[in-house]
């Protein structure tokens, strides 16, 4: 049984001094060419100065037409180096090892902020997304290797590349969203050379000492369970990823595939030889016990959504009582600026989570 304080030492990289890492959050605070902001800068600083052992970044675009919201971090042009540069020092200062999450919309590109048609594995009549030529697959591959080495000359401790939530990569691994008939469709094996191919750039120019992460979905999301669990297995055998973030939405719920009934579905991510390879879970996890709960099932850390946004020192209470908890919503949104929530940051919260917060006076 871990202890929610105690280090983690990933295989590369250096350790987290707790188990406890900031999720990636949409939060529309940067500019709008993705270079940082102030707001965005310190928001997540102060999350590592409330404890957290890791902080990472909300998902960065690596290509200009990847991008998905209005007010979201770039890493595709150097242009991002002095913003996230001087972002990756600040959240170090404060004890805590700083990541970037990669990704590219695909899909849920917004073409309204691009100018450009979306673009995924094949045509898709819902996005209005064409499919991407052979050409275009392998710079994407090179997209998300360039933006890893980006982070790396920025000082960040390492990447996740983002794999879930019917974006580019998840598209890649869905058979119902990836109707390809090349080496990037068909098989599992073919559906996943592109986050393959990635991890490899990845380790071959950024080094043995850069920390690189998955997120994927479990299910749902074009996902199937088998699958999923499968590609999990396959990785940490492979021994080229340090951790894979599973995002569960609610790590104890039932899943949804009936085969998988009767078990937590944190629990079928838990049960196999990891090697090397952590394993994080996200997914309601907004109390000190339920932290505890995720390591007990056998997760090597936990990542925190919502609580940190409601408690940017959530980490940091935990330590102090171990029955601290997040207070239900709704949540008073007077008290959100003084966790360092912008004015775009409460529009978005308010836009896409009804019910979190009051409403506005």
């Amino acid at each position: 049984m871990s202890d929610l304080f105690a280090p983690l030492r990933f295989t590369r990289g250096t350790a987290m001094k707790n188990r406890f890492m900031l999720a990636p959050l949409t939060n529309w605070q940067s500019h709008e060419d993705g270079t940082l902001s102030q707001e965005e800068h310190d928001w997540l600083v102060m999350r590592a100065k409330g404890g957290f052992g890791a902080v990472m970044t909300a998902a960065a675009f690596v290509l200009w037409n990847g991008k998905g919201f209005q007010g979201q971090l770039g890493i595709h042009d150097d242009k991002c180096l002095p913003g996230l540069t001087r972002l990756a020092s600040a959240i170090k200062t404060d004890g805590a090892l700083a990541y970037v999450q990669l990704y590219h919309a695909g899909l849920r590109t917004n073409a309204g902020l691009t100018g450009e048609q979306p673009i995924g594995p094949s045509e898709d009549a819902v996005s209005g997304a064409r499919a991407m030529t052979i050409d275009e697959v392998e710079a994407m591959v090179e997209a998300f290797v360039r933006a890893a080495e980006r982070a790396q000359q920025a000082g960040f401790d390492g990447v996740e590349l983002h794999g879930a939530h019917t974006y580019i990569l998840c598209a890649f691994l869905s058979a119902e969203m990836n109707r390809r008939e090349d080496r990037y469709g068909g098989s599992l094996e073919n559906r996943a050379r592109i986050i393959r191919e990635i991890i490899a750039g990845v380790r071959a120019r950024c080094g043995d000492h850069f920390t690189l992460g998955l997120r994927l979905s479990a299910e749902r999301m074009g996902m199937q369970m088998a699958e999923v669990r499968t590609l999990c297995e396959q990785l940490c055998a492979e021994d080229q990823l340090d951790y894979i973030d599973m995002s569960l939405w609610d790590a104890f719920k039932d899943p949804e595939e009936e085969a998988f009934k009767g078990r937590p579905l944190l629990s079928w991510f838990l049960d196999f030889d990891r090697h090397n390879t952590a394993i994080g879970v996200a997914g309601q996890v907004r109390s000190g016990a339920a932290a505890q709960a995720c390591l007990d099932a056998g997760s090597d850390f936990v990542l925190i959504g919502r609580a940190a946004i409601v408690n940017h020192d959530f980490a940091d209470r935990v330590d102090t009582n171990r029955a601290f908890a997040m207070d239900p919503p709704p949540i008073d949104r007077t008290r959100m600026p003084g966790e360092g929530v912008s004015p775009a940051f409460l529009d978005y919260l308010t836009t896409s989570f009804p019910g979190f917060l009051t409403t506005a006076a």
